[in-house]
């Protein structure tokens, strides 16, 4: 029996997620800058590295995995990925999802189904086309929206993670919570994370705490806090009026540290054991060193004795505090 990865903080790290690429299809605003200069290929774990990477972390306790990218579904030949993890499901792993901008659903939606995907996470912050049009900058909303009734349809259940973006989607809190009532889709907020260098935009000026978000909706709703959980980040509660489920993701405004249970890998191999903070674990080496994977096992063991406690975001000082040079789409979102 494989001892468990325990984190120095007795906290059981049980949730990998793991960027399959750097690129995508969509230049976000808050994500990445309009010309970025992407990985060379020969720097990327091959499909087949990814595979052995994860079914290590699956033999040594990893019970749900989540793929990311950039946009995951751009990667090419990445249902032989999903199809080949697919095959610890049930015997070691219990959930295989995915976090998409949409764009590619419509045509993955079934194979995905197939290959044991239950929940997927669609990234989607406006219902305006002109305004999605400015954030994506090379996106289609309509697009997105076929493809999560492609999901739908294969049987998947959806949820819409909205990053809330001050002077840009506040005016449409409640269009999008009456949107996701109607259309039967789970919606989490998300604070905008200080990833990278954006270029122009400035994050003070993007950032809505989700505090005045909340506070905005309890005017209109009855907010009653639930105890379910997914195994990530959000708090969900319960909107009384509609019966649906809302979850909130407030790196910045109510710190989540001390039940992380997660860590990431990048589509390079470098383990990050938290999101803001700077510190890795090279695993390609290790990876690419031997057939045997004992040296790959020893350089997770020595990673995760390295978990911090807890990030250092903070806007509190009118300043970005704790900023990451690296850009969302290279940890993975």
């Amino acid at each position: 029996m494989t001892v468990p990865l325990i984190d120095p903080f007795a906290r059981t790290i049980d949730y990998l997620r793991v960027s399959v690429t750097d690129r995508c299809d969509f230049r976000c605003t808050y994500c990445m800058s309009e010309h970025m200069t992407f990985l060379p290929k020969k720097e990327l774990l091959t499909l087949e590295e990814l595979d052995r990477m994860c079914s290590t972390f699956v033999r040594m306790g990893v019970r749900k995995l989540r793929i990311t990218g950039g946009e995951p579904l751009v990667r090419k030949g990445i249902m032989t990925f999903f199809e080949g993890m697919s095959r610890h499901l049930g015997d070691g792993l219990d959930e295989l999802t995915l976090t998409t901008n949409g764009s590619q659903l419509e045509r993955f939606a079934q194979p995905l189904w197939d290959a044991g995907v239950r929940r997927v996470n669609v990234s989607l912050d406006t219902l305006d086309p002109t305004k999605f049009k400015e954030i994506t900058r090379w996106g289609s909303l309509d697009k997105v929206l076929r493809g999560i009734k492609a999901a739908q349809a294969a049987g998947m259940r959806v949820k819409v993670n909205v990053v809330a973006l001050k002077n840009f989607n506040d005016v449409e809190l409640f269009d999008l919570l009456a949107w996701a009532a109607a259309e039967d889709l789970d919606l989490t907020f998300i604070e905008v994370m200080p990833m990278g260098d954006m270029g122009e935009v400035q994050r003070l000026d993007q950032y809505w705490p989700l505090k005045d978000l909340r506070a905005q909706l309890a005017q209109r709703f009855t907010l009653t806090e639930l105890t379910y959980k997914t195994g990530g980040p959000a708090r969900y509660f319960e909107v009384g009026e509609t019966g649906q489920r809302l979850g909130f993701i407030t790196p910045l405004t109510h710190n989540f540290c001390e039940s992380c249970n997660r860590v990431r890998v990048t589509c390079t191999g470098e383990l990050y054991m938290c999101l803001g903070q700077e510190d890795m674990a090279d695993l390609r080496e290790p990876l690419r060193a031997s057939e045997a994977d004992a040296g790959l096992e020893d350089a997770i063991r020595a990673a995760i004795a390295r978990k911090p406690k807890g990030h250092d975001f903070d806007y509190s000082r009118q300043e970005v505090a704790g900023q990451m040079t690296r850009h969302m789409s290279h940890t993975g979102g």
